[in-house]
């Protein structure tokens, strides 16, 4: 994976590279961050040069406090938190039970987002801070195209290294003071860690057969599924060497 120097947006990367089977994920395919509120010009201009669409995963009350900055490209709005996301902190809810909430009870709105990918564009897929409906998205969208498990885990966990020092900090005191009693708010705002995406995904093996067979039961068929894979996976040379996939520069 690559993580992006892109002014004004956060936790942004490219998962292409990241090995599947005998090939990888393709480059400048699949991308992933944090919100775009504060995209600069600059920004803008260098992330139109990559990406063709965007999955907007934020409900209607984050997109008005933080509306996009970025222009000129199509944006699928896909809400995947029916009800306000404040609500998984005033329940004091862990990161584990909030997926497997997610993945429990919006395998429809899931399954839309990663449709989009399948149809092939370079595609950003973002939420609030690009770690939790992000997250879960990208790492279903990759497990269902045979990427290695450990490295969509890792994938996951490094977002927490690249959220803003100054916003991480400014969050843990707002909850520390705020909600002093709860023991999971630092988590659900600031963490990612990997043991919890890799239970997470164990699950859906355990209940489903695999992620695949999850989507499918969320509604994807076969044929989505193919067109998903032959859009994210480098087609496998001779001899096991993945040929170069291209994305737009």
């Amino acid at each position: 994976m690559t993580v992006l120097d892109i002014p004004g947006v956060h936790n942004i990367r490219d998962v292409g590279g990241i090995p599947a089977g005998a090939s990888r994920i393709r480059e400048g395919v699949l991308y992933r961050s944090g919100q775009l509120a504060r995209l600069t010009p600059e920004g803008s201009a260098l992330l139109s040069r990559r990406v063709r669409r965007v999955i907007d995963l934020r409900d209607d009350a984050e997109v008005a406090a933080e509306p996009s900055a970025l222009t000129g490209l199509p944006v699928t709005r896909i809400p995947l938190f029916l009800g306000s996301v404040s609500s998984f902190f005033t329940e004091d809810m862990s990161l584990a039970d909030m997926y497997r909430h997610l993945v429990e009870d919006a395998a429809p709105r899931l399954v839309e987002a990663i449709r989009v990918l399948a149809e092939g564009e370079p595609t950003l897929v973002h939420c609030t801070v690009g770690k939790d409906r992000t997250g879960v998205t990208v790492a279903l969208a990759l497990s269902a195209v045979g990427a290695d498990r450990d490295a969509v885990v890792a994938d996951y966990a490094l977002t927490a290294s690249l959220l803003p020092e100054t916003r991480t900090r400014a969050v843990i005191e707002y909850l520390k003071a705020h909600m002093p009693d709860a023991r999971h708010a630092i988590d659900l705002a600031t963490a990612s860690p990997a043991p919890v995406m890799r239970e997470l995904l164990e699950e859906i093996d355990r209940r489903h057969g695999s992620v695949a067979r999850y989507l499918r039961a969320g509604g994807m068929s076969q044929g989505e599924l193919d067109r998903l894979r032959a859009a994210l996976v480098e087609e496998a040379r001779a001899g096991g060497r993945p040929r170069g996939g291209r994305g737009f520069e």
